[in-house]
């Protein structure tokens, strides 16, 4: 059997490797799941993103399956409370960002029918499609996610620096930095 080649990044974890096949770089326009990368994306900020997704289950049970319009109303017990859940990371500032973001996230929705919207604006609404040999040649920030993540901040999100922000667009698919030699690079 011959092996799909992949992104070299992802190798050697079955949980990486599933990951990349089946969600990263997938265009993603639901607030929903747009919601949910966007607040694994803030907590995996100084750590690696498979210290992210081996929790990414503990994370949708300590808040509510993502659902922004419940985070937005925790209370500082239920904050207090997430800080004391192992299968989460425990860090006070991302948790009370993760509140600011969902409030921020919705006060967005509002302005612009919906975050998709807003956020898809910012690439004219279609991925920009790279052509990289080697997953090694990404760039970590790029001005787009430079101009979104000052945005962002502009509208009171916390943790949403370049390089979160940029890892934010790979993984909703606003940009394809899949190698072009890997099998997803042109299904997405």
């Amino acid at each position: 059997m011959i092996e799909k080649h992949r992104c070299g990044w992802c190798l050697g974890d079955a949980l990486y490797e599933t990951y990349h096949d089946e969600e990263w770089g997938v265009p993603v326009y639901d607030d929903e799941t747009i919601f949910e990368f966007l607040i694994l994306e803030t907590f995996q900020a100084g750590l690696s993103w498979i210290t992210i997704l081996r929790k990414r289950e503990n994370f949708r049970k300590a808040f509510d399956n993502f659902d922004y319009k419940k985070i937005a109303t925790y209370n500082q017990a239920k904050m207090d409370s997430l800080l004391l859940d192992a299968g989460i990371i425990r860090n006070r500032l991302k948790i009370n960002a993760t509140v600011t973001n969902a409030q921020a996230f919705m006060k967005i929705q509002d302005e612009f029918g919906s975050f998709s919207n807003y956020i898809w604006g910012f690439v004219d609404g279609k991925p920009i499609i790279n052509k990289l040999k080697n997953y090694k040649e990404a760039q970590p920030t790029t001005t787009i996610s430079d101009a979104l993540s000052k945005d962002l901040k502009k509208r009171g999100f916390k943790f949403v620096g370049s390089t979160v922000v940029y890892a934010h667009m790979q993984a909703t698919g606003m940009v394809n930095d899949h190698e072009v030699g890997c099998f997803r690079y042109k299904e997405v």
